[in-house]
């Protein structure tokens, strides 16, 4: 085992699947204890099995866009672990029929709630406790959609993860002379269950062109295990087989 993360406590949002379950495993096998939170009891205990197999890790059922309940899962890591040194945001949605002639103010609204709101609410959520303890770090999942906008994506999802890389240079700005930095790290395609919110699912063909939920675990494990003096603003990744450099990704199918 990597112990480098060893004594470390982690909360990782939209933990039971895709690049937060990776992430997760990473952590685990790094030495830290990781605290998932998914709002799916299956895939939360699914989760879990996982990571328990391979380290210390526990479950929090948690909907990000709750405030409420978001407060509270900071709480109670804090009460049991008396500390949060690494938050990931990586709770995110997107709506399937998600352009302006079909997406509906409801699931604007929820993609906001999720992808925004819902980081917002944990990073508000840690702050006070990373500002005590003079360090953390925080790390936003955001998209190569935060930087480069398309039709594919939609007009929710484009906002929420270009907002994201603000929220995350926020942190930074106001944050930094408390040991607390922040990063975005902004994956083009990723094989991952998002992938079945498409209009047009890819085909397994093309997913397997994709970068891999396991490689953004690395590449987030990568970032975690900077020294603390150093802090990484951006990472951009994406496949080699870049379907928007190579085009027909910019027009969603025909309805």
């Amino acid at each position: 085992m990597n112990t480098q993360l060893k004594g470390q406590v982690a909360w990782v949002t939209g933990g039971a699947s895709g690049i937060g379950l990776a992430a997760a495993i990473e952590f685990v096998k790094a030495g830290a204890h990781v605290v998932i939170s998914g709002r799916t009891p299956a895939t939360n205990a699914g989760a879990l099995a996982t990571l328990q197999a391979l380290g210390s890790a526990q479950v929090i059922l948690l909907d990000v866009a709750d405030k409420h309940a978001v407060l509270a899962a900071a709480q109670q890591i804090i009460a049991q672990h008396g500390r949060i040194d690494i938050l990931v945001n990586s709770a995110g949605t997107n709506a399937t029929q998600r352009n302006f002639d079909v997406l509906t103010t409801d699931a604007w609204d929820d993609v906001v709630a999720i992808n925004l709101s819902g980081s917002f609410y944990c990073v508000h959520a840690v702050l006070p406790q990373m500002r005590a303890q003079k360090g953390g770090l925080i790390i936003n999942v955001s998209s190569w959609a935060g930087l480069f906008a398309s039709k594919l994506t939609g007009p929710a999802y484009n906002a929420t993860k270009r907002a994201v890389l603000a929220l995350t240079e926020s942190i930074n700005m106001e944050e930094c002379g408390n040991g607390i930095r922040a990063s975005s790290v902004l994956p083009g395609e990723v094989a991952t269950p998002i992938m079945e919110k498409r209009p047009v699912p890819p085909s397994t063909e093309q997913r397997e062109r994709m970068v891999q939920a396991q490689d953004m675990g690395q590449a987030i494990l990568f970032v975690a295990q900077m020294p603390a003096r150093t802090c990484v603003n951006e990472l951009v990744i994406s496949p080699t087989y870049n379907r928007f450099y190579l085009g027909g990704l910019e027009t969603p199918p025909a309805k």
